[in-house]
């Protein structure tokens, strides 16, 4: 296998998860770059990276072949922009960016170079997920007209550090709106396409030590399908389920049970298409490896640079119909 020198950028949780996965592939030898030198010293040893950095431009001079861009995401188009300059594949951490500064530069720069670049919605990569989208495209369950989506999880538990990090503050990415449903949002415009407007109510319900929403729940138009999602961060159970009614049967995936199913009959039941159990690192693995072979030339991105700012524009969207109750146009 063709070997990759991967530089993980930011060693918080999720990039602690990447150096995790991107090692696994065997396809892999990992550096870090970390501010935070009591965090650094940790994943440096815990998984014996090959070298470690405290700031971007030393470590973009060591010369790795990817970079994986795990810091808040108001620092991610800057920091991926410089990687890009510098001829790096860049696999980027979801949301591309809490706003629209430095974007087009990004595009320039990522089409100047030609480098591979990909942002990390990592529901793309989940084999059932993979599976429930196959089916779909094959038209044989008709037509979409309506999409509804479920979710939730106990943030406290999950991430229980959430009060010190990005996730206490819009401006860095925090709140159910940028952290958690960009994630359902983005899953369901590769399912069906792009959303054209929506409308969202959100608040901040149960969440102790922020003041972030913590409760989201969106209405979608995109084409003829209606759709409906709604989402909190305090639930106990761990689940996410999406249900599209179609025009000769409902088909529904529930990536908590690592399932999808399908039922055409209003007397009959429903037909359970099931996969094995998966621990939470098997589709950040699925991702790295997919990754990877985008940066060979096997494939393509499973999430382009492109669909990460489409991704940006309904966040936005979401915030702002959150803020004015009002429905919200989404840029083509």
């Amino acid at each position: 296998m063709e070997q990759h020198r991967v530089l993980v950028v930011g060693t918080g949780s999720i990039g602690e998860r990447h150096v995790r996965c991107f090692d696994q592939t065997g396809r892999a030898s990992i550096s870090v770059c970390e501010v935070n030198e009591e965090l650094r010293d940790r994943v440096v040893k815990k998984y014996g990276a090959t070298d470690a950095f405290s700031d971007l431009a030393s470590a973009i001079a060591s010369q790795p072949d990817v970079a994986v861009v795990c810091t808040p995401a108001n620092l991610h188009v800057q920091m991926a922009t410089q990687l890009a300059d510098a001829g790096v594949h860049v696999l980027c951490e979801k949301p591309l960016s809490v706003e629209l500064d430095g974007v087009e530069n990004l595009v320039q720069t990522v089409d100047r170079t030609g480098i591979t670049f990909a942002v990390a919605y990592v529901r793309r990569c989940h084999d059932v997920g993979i599976a429930y989208r196959e089916a779909i495209n094959t038209g044989r369950f008709g037509r979409p007209v309506n999409l509804v989506c479920t979710g939730g999880q106990m943030f406290p538990f999950h991430r229980p550090a959430y009060r010190d990090i990005y996730y206490n503050d819009h401006r860095t990415g925090g709140g159910a709106i940028q952290d958690s449903i960009t994630h359902l949002v983005n899953f369901a415009e590769w399912l069906l396409g792009p959303i054209d407007r929506l409308t969202a109510d959100a608040a901040h319900c149960l969440l102790e030590g922020v003041e972030v929403e913590d409760t989201i729940h969106v209405l979608t138009r995109q084409g003829d399908v209606l759709g409906s999602f709604a989402h909190n961060q305090y639930q106990a159970p761990n689940e996410a389920a999406f249900s599209i009614v179609c025009t000769k049967a409902t088909v529904r995936v529930e990536f908590h049970h690592n399932c999808w199913m399908w039922q055409d009959d209003p007397a009959g039941r429903w037909h359970v298409e099931k996969f094995a159990p998966a621990e939470r690192d098997v589709a950040y693995l699925n991702q790295a490896n997919l990754f990877l072979d985008a940066v060979e030339g096997k494939r393509d991105v499973h999430c382009t640079l492109e669909e990460g700012i489409r991704s940006l524009h309904v966040n936005r969207a979401m915030l702002a119909s959150a803020e004015t109750g009002q429905w919200q146009q989404i840029a083509p």
